[in-house]
């Protein structure tokens, strides 16, 4: 248009030029001047809509670039009639269609695929070219535990937070599995997608727990179940057997006798140690539904240290409550907790060294009542930790793996939460989170 507009001012001045050139040239010939000078403002007349026409393919160029950098991809020219002009109209008008529909695109996918985020069960994160956080979904907000304002713009290494750490120290398209300190399991993925022509990375976090719980609880269902019906029936038929047998030990010779009945003895003494320990495990998939009704925790929490306190005494491991609730009722299966609790201090205890301690502290913190148990035993070592809760691990010599996995199923029955930490080389800590009313 700037060109236009010169080129226009450049002409008008010629022919002005020209009109008084002409002018001084044939002032005495009067008759001549009018029409010379009529040709010079006719002549200007023709130079101008050759201009203009010239131009026009400029000023629609210029007004396009202007419609699309404002960005308006609704507005069309229409034909002006005139073969080259409107072979340029009929190209920006199918550029502009293209634009158009593109963007529809974008922004209807962009829109679908903020719903899926909205509704997905899994954790979406996805970060800028820097590595900042641009989008949250609200799984990633409750699975990280943290508003997604505190989130977006930083970086995940920033945050104090245990998830959004070991996310951060994954590669690039890679899969880890966490396990979390109250039992929980996460599955962690690293992805990557081109946006301008560049990489950016997103995350992806899904909760296993459930799953796999149900998948283990269905598994190991079936095979304790078949295991306990089989050795019962086996060592139920063979006790009778060895039973009856010691029914014709007076008719053993008398130097042969006492080492025919102790062999018996023996035998139908392994034979009952066999149903019970299976029926140890037998009673994990067992575990009935809460009873609840109101229970002094203080008085519970005394009756299991009472319990455990001979073989604290013989180990020399101070065992202790702490008590800091002014009314330490809670409504709940005093049985079924007892049976937890018992094995979360004997756990404790067995964590200790010599001379060692294990306190039991039941305590609110604001609106929650918590109840800790504490041993100042080496803590959990990463592989360890990695493995908390899964059954029929142990890390007990002659340990049977099942005591925190009843634990679990005692609390989540209760719909208690619950976690158990501490650094390597301790203290360890149990926690019990409990509904306040």
């Amino acid at each position: 248009m700037r060109a236009y507009k010169h080129f226009v001012v450049y002409l008008i001045g010629v022919h002005l030029i020209f009109a008084v050139t002409i002018a001084a040239l044939l002032w005495d010939q009067r008759l001549w001047l009018p029409v010379v000078e009529l040709c010079s403002v006719f002549s200007l007349l023709i130079a101008l809509r050759i201009v203009r026409r010239v131009s026009e393919p400029s000023r629609l160029i210029e007004s396009g670039v202007e419609l699309i950098r404002g960005g308006d991809f609704t507005t069309r020219f229409e034909p002006q009639g005139k073969p080259g002009l409107d072979d340029l109209i009929g190209v920006y008008n199918q550029m502009v269609n293209t634009l158009h529909e593109e963007r529809v695109r974008n922004e209807e996918q962009d829109s679908f695929l903020r719903r899926i985020m909205g509704v997905s069960p899994q954790g979406i994160i996805t970060l800028d070219f820097d590595g900042r956080v641009t989008e949250i979904n609200p799984s990633a907000e409750t699975l990280l535990g943290v508003p997604a304002s505190e989130v977006r713009g930083r970086q995940l290494s920033d945050l104090d937070n245990v998830l959004a750490l070991e996310l951060a120290e994954l590669g690039p398209e890679e899969t880890s599995v966490l396990n979390w300190k109250s039992g929980r399991m996460y599955r962690c993925q690293k992805g990557s997608f081109f946006d301008s022509g560049f990489p950016r990375a997103f995350y992806q976090v899904q909760e296993l727990t459930e799953e796999l719980r149900r998948s283990e609880k269905s598994a190991y269902d079936k095979l304790i179940r078949m295991m306990a019906h089989e050795v019962n029936n086996t060592t139920g038929s063979v006790n009778s057997l060895l039973r009856s047998c010691l029914n014709y030990r007076r008719q053993i010779a008398d130097t042969e006798r006492d080492d025919f009945v102790q062999a018996l003895e023996v035998a139908i003494r392994r034979s009952e140690n066999m149903n019970r320990f299976m029926k140890r495990f037998a009673d994990v998939v067992r575990i009935p539904a809460p009873t609840r009704q109101s229970t002094d925790m203080g008085v519970l929490i005394e009756s299991i240290l009472q319990l455990v306190k001979a073989e604290a005494d013989r180990r020399n491991i101070a065992i202790r409550s702490e008590i800091y609730v002014g009314d330490p009722m809670l409504d709940l299966d005093p049985v079924l907790l007892e049976q937890a609790l018992v094995n979360i201090v004997r756990n404790a205890l067995e964590a200790v060294e010599q001379d060692g301690s294990v306190t039991v502290r039941f305590r609110r913190s604001g609106k929650d009542l918590i109840l800790e148990v504490i041993d100042t035993g080496t803590g959990l070592t990463p592989e360890t930790r990695a493995r908390l809760f899964t059954p029929f691990f142990t890390t007990k010599r002659d340990g049977q793996g099942i005591g925190l996995t009843m634990v679990r199923e005692i609390l989540e029955n209760h719909g208690y939460s619950y976690e158990l930490d501490g650094p390597l080389g301790g203290p360890t800590c149990f926690t019990i989170f409990f509904d306040a009313h």
